[in-house]
């Protein structure tokens, strides 16, 4: 927009103060509550209270998605489909002042909780510069929890709740420690920005480049008239002034560039991932089977690694937004919520540290367990047999090769039908000796189901609706092991360094694959497809409203700049060598059989 039209734009005038306060649906409401940082931008917030002067815990969430934008508005694709599935989200609540991956204020004030939705600095109501994960907004986060602390209307008791994005930094923010910060939910947050984020086994992922422009700059702070209406206020979303495309693009980060040009893990991705030995919060971290790319491995490092005392592992299935929105998700969050905000002895604190939907080809059964892996697992290895392309529960006696296309769709290696139900749950790992004809390749892994007739069983994912059992990565240049961090179920690699392969040679590559469950019936078949390119699924494709691309498998967490991958680098035959010298081999979770017991 040039010229006068976009000078009558700018030339609206800007109130002085929007923040307001009234009654509705017997909830207190303040809107755009100004909270002022230590460098003096004044972020704006929104407050859902119980009427009364009694104080109360605040459950709150911080974010670049805008407050003012209703779910229904801004994902209408993801409304319908939970809804329709699940008319149990909308019980009790007119639905109006639902937001994207926060809590319901009306499933939540009536019990006692402020809710407060806070836009993050240069998003929604907040100016400032746009920069996601940044040290800047870890400390706003911390002075928005101080300032909640402080209010007539709390208790003095801060949780953090939230899905993905709303979950992914309270990592952060938890390892700043914050004073009165009581417990946080992460729901399907993801935790290290490198590994679980931006470069899955160091090959680079579109994913943030996309949903940047696609979720968080087209709700920029500035864009004004612009932007979107609340449907609730009739404010802009986007805050009351109105700037032209040189402005904003001053005022955001180019997110998709900076994480590109990258390629090692450095101080960039430590600042935005957790620091563990510094997290001794209460938490409750909820991890998705289908989250491959985003919404799965954070969750379990979580509970694994963070110095809390008092931590909880729980994992489901369905899209990434719908669990926690059901009358078992928003249930398991309460109960936790009323335990350590509350102090309410209502047998949180005996719940078992982990609690799991252990997936099935048509459903999921709730299981308890004391610990992550099971103690009760038996560590099996898969071998690969390249003269024949199968999985076997032994060393092949022959040592063969099998070559592929190095950007190609690869090898499929399947195990026998089985004459009973196998259950695997847990992490998994592949150790793959591999020699290439350039000096890299890059290896993406996928455990895959068939059914008896050979074909493909695949599930509703954290996003994409025909997601595999699990998958993994490995740019092979990368291939470095930090022997402090791996386990063998778990190779951890530095990412600090490249070292080019020479062509040719054989070379030894561990590959974490991440968790997953699946009870493997009678007569069906597992696989592992070693690739050089993405899943696809053969059948249909999908789309959501809030997703740039057409998910064909993996979703929006895709490995496809060219200029990442390179023909000439990563486009020559790859060879995967097995036998004797080179045991080739899948490592699978088997779990034994246990009473059914529900979490």
């Amino acid at each position: 927009m040039r010229g006068s039209e976009e000078m009558s734009l700018m030339e609206q005038p800007v109130a002085a103060d929007p923040h307001r306060v009234e009654r509705r649906d017997g909830m207190i409401v303040e809107w755009d509550l100004p909270i002022a940082m230590d460098d003096g931008v004044v972020l704006r917030a929104d407050v859902f209270r119980p009427p009364g002067s009694a104080a109360c815990p605040v459950i709150m969430s911080y974010g670049p998605y805008a407050k003012g934008l209703s779910f229904q508005q801004g994902y209408p694709s993801a409304w319908q489909q939970m809804v329709e599935q699940f008319p149990e989200v909308t019980h009790g609540s007119s639905g109006l002042y639902q937001n994207w991956e926060v809590v319901d204020p009306e499933r939540w004030v009536p019990d006692g909780y402020a809710c407060v939705r806070v836009d993050g600095r240069g998003a929604g109501r907040s100016p400032g510069h746009i920069e996601p994960w940044s040290g800047r907004e870890s400390r706003d986060f911390y002075a928005c929890i101080e300032w909640a602390a402080a209010q007539p209307w709390s208790n003095g008791k801060v949780g953090l709740n939230g899905i993905s994005y709303y979950g992914m930094n309270q990592w952060q923010v938890a390892s700043l420690r914050p004073p009165h910060l009581a417990a946080i939910c992460v729901w399907e947050g993801a935790a290290d920005f490198y590994r679980d984020v931006s470069h899955h086994g160091g090959i680079y992922c579109t994913f943030l480049a996309n949903w940047y422009r696609q979720q968080v700059t087209s709700v920029q702070h500035g864009l004004g008239r612009r932007g979107p209406r609340s449907v609730v206020t009739g404010d802009l979303v986007c805050g009351p002034e109105t700037l032209d495309a040189d402005e904003l693009a001053a005022r955001c980060s180019d997110l998709g560039e900076d994480v590109y040009s990258r390629p090692l893990w450095d101080l960039f991705y430590q600042e935005r991932s957790a620091q563990w030995d510094q997290i001794d919060v209460p938490l409750l971290s909820a991890a998705n089977w289908g989250g491959n790319g985003l919404h799965l491995r954070g969750n379990v490092e979580g509970f694994l690694r963070a110095a809390s005392k008092h931590k909880w592992l729980e994992v489901h299935g369905r899209e990434h937004w719908t669990e926690f929105y059901t009358n078992y998700g928003v249930d398991v969050q309460k109960r936790f919520f009323d335990h350590f905000l509350k102090g309410e002895a209502n047998g949180w604190d005996k719940e078992p540290p982990v609690r799991l939907w252990v997936r099935h080809v048509d459903r999921f059964e709730p299981r308890s367990e004391q610990q992550w892996p099971i103690a009760r697992t038996e560590w099996r290895k898969l071998f690969l047999n390249c003269s024949n392309l199968v999985l076997l529960p032994y060393q092949p006696e022959l040592q063969a090769s099998h070559s592929y296309a190095g950007l190609g769709d690869g090898a499929t290696f399947l195990l026998p039908a089985q004459d009973r139900e196998l259950e695997i749950t847990g992490p998994l790992a592949a150790k793959l000796f591999v020699s290439s004809e350039t000096t890299d390749a890059d290896l993406f892994l996928v455990l895959r189901l068939f059914s008896p007739d050979m074909k493909e069983v695949v599930f509703q994912g954290a996003l994409d609706p025909h997601t595999p059992i699990a998958q993994g990565w490995l740019r092979a240049s990368h291939r470095k092991l930090d022997p402090r961090q791996s386990t063998v179920y778990r190779p951890y690699h530095p990412h600090d360094e490249i070292e080019p392969l020479q062509p040719g040679r054989i070379y030894e590559l561990d590959i974490e694959i991440w968790p997953t469950s699946i009870v493997v019936p009678a007569g069906y078949r597992l696989a592992l497809t070693v690739r050089g390119k993405d899943y696809e699924y053969s059948g249909p494709s999908a789309r959501l409203s809030n997703i740039r691309n057409e998910m064909r498998g993996c979703g929006p967490f895709l490995h496809d700049d060219p200029r990442d991958r390179p023909a000439s680098i990563f486009g020559g035959r790859v060879t995967l060598h097995a036998g004797p010298a080179c045991p080739s081999h899948l490592l699978v979770p088997i779990v034994p059989a246990k009473a059914n017991t529900a979490p």
